[in-house]
């Protein structure tokens, strides 16, 4: 169905897709542990099973790109080759053998009245996600919501409709192998770009909106959506040099920050260097950086040092590039960075190198953003690594959710009574 639907055939299309998911959610909901996770190995194996027919509808989506004249960067977030394949498979194991947070309850007590008080954890319900180029959040998605007891309603972008179908046809495969509702993973099958403002106003089927890709499509539904929203705009990311760090340490973690992949939010988009030590670690990083095809805009300290650099503009300080280029500030102090960082910054993930432990735990404190690290690349910023199995995006905001979510991100908490008969006083 990847034609424009005439507009009420759209609207039923979407009513259809929202009452199957919240009858799969009230289902979800109860679903043993046992089931959900024999459900994600079946995923995994009809992921490896037709690994062959994944490639090849990527390779569609691939060459009709190319002629359409998506950027590198888009590019890469596009492709599905076997370490990506793999790397799907392996995240849904992970998810497998993580805790189901589902029933966890916490902070059990007693009141004067007798009665025990205490939360339980439960999904969120319908989750809808809107995401653009990368055809692994099908997978990511449908992983940790099907763990955390959610159903939900995926709408990738265009650009991916191939790959997407290809997998979604593996995920209903494992879902039919246990049992599970097929329709507590549903993709939407056109690439209609009013589908997407109807999910975004669909309250009475969706409970959650996730969206993930470039800042257009965050800020349109942060705009239009009538349904609480779990996004982050902009990953403008930092390292922070002091004056007290060890220059290997500050050249691994600079250069990895930047240079491991640039079409990713996690990747360092501005470095920061502690005067003191500026002539002693940029010549060597911009060796570093050039060597690997970055091209480097600093600022006027900067091209004292490396008079081949660009000079940067105000406009690079708040700046995104998802792509080779990085901006360079010399500062006066760690004080002066944090200063930076926090005017500038998109509140994402910031990194500092330093070996000095006082000023290592006041960055932490005075850096407002989701992901605060020491002596660590900011690369590190991902539910993968922090042993979340995978993650359906990483939150900026401070309620709710924030950093990378995970299982426990995609549920929320009531509270539980047990009585004994009590009545109120």
């Amino acid at each position: 169905m990847n034609a424009v639907l005439d507009q009420q055939d759209l609207s039923q299309y979407m009513s259809q897709l929202g009452e199957q998911a919240k009858q799969a959610a009230t289902i979800l909901a109860a679903a043993e542990p046992a089931q959900k996770n024999a459900a994600l190995l079946a995923i995994a194996e009809a992921l490896l099973e037709n690994t062959d027919q994944i490639k090849q509808a990527n390779a569609k989506d691939l060459q009709q790109g190319r002629q359409d004249g998506l950027d590198e960067a888009m590019l890469d977030r596009l492709e599905l080759n076997d370490a990506r394949i793999d790397g799907m498979v392996e995240g849904l194991h992970q998810v497998a053998a993580l805790p189901d947070p589902v029933g966890e309850i916490s902070e059990m007590n007693i009141r004067p009245s007798g009665i025990q008080l205490g939360k339980m954890r439960v999904p969120l319900g319908v989750i809808g996600i809107i995401y653009e180029s990368r055809p692994n959040v099908t997978i990511d998605a449908a992983a940790l919501c099907l763990k955390s007891g959610n159903a939900t309603i995926l709408r990738g972008g265009k650009e991916a409709i191939h790959s997407n179908q290809a997998i979604t046809r593996c995920i209903q495969q494992g879902l039919q192998a246990v049992g599970l509702p097929q329709a507590a993973v549903q993709v939407i099958n056109t690439t209609d770009r009013a589908a997407v403002g109807l999910l975004l106003t669909m309250n009475e089927f969706v409970d959650v909106i996730i969206p993930r890709g470039g800042k257009g499509l965050i800020e349109r539904v942060s705009k239009e959506a009538t349904i609480p929203v779990i996004k982050h705009l902009d990953g403008i990311c930092h390292v922070y040099i002091d004056d007290q760090a060890d220059l290997g340490k500050a050249y691994d973690v600079a250069v990895n920050s930047k240079t491991h992949r640039y079409g990713v939010c996690n990747a360092m988009e501005t470095l920061l260097i502690a005067e003191a030590v500026a002539e002693q670690v940029l010549p060597d990083l911009n060796k570093a950086y050039r060597d690997q095809g970055v091209e480097l805009r600093g600022c006027e300290r900067c091209l004292e040092i490396d008079a081949d650099m660009l000079k940067a503009t105000g406009e690079d300080w708040d700046t995104e590039y998802l792509a080779p280029i990085l901006s360079i500030r010399i500062v006066d102090d760690m004080q002066q960075a944090i200063e930076h960082i926090n005017r500038h910054g998109s509140h994402h993930t910031d990194s500092m190198v330093s070996e000095n432990y006082s000023r290592a735990r006041t960055f932490l404190r005075a850096v407002d953003s989701s992901s605060v690290m020491i002596n660590a690349s900011t690369r590190f910023a991902d539910g993968f690594e922090y042993g979340l199995g995978a993650e359906i995006g990483i939150s900026t905001d401070k309620i709710h959710a924030r950093g990378p979510v995970g299982l426990k991100g995609l549920t929320s908490q009531k509270y539980i009574v047990f009585g004994d008969g009590q009545i109120r006083q």
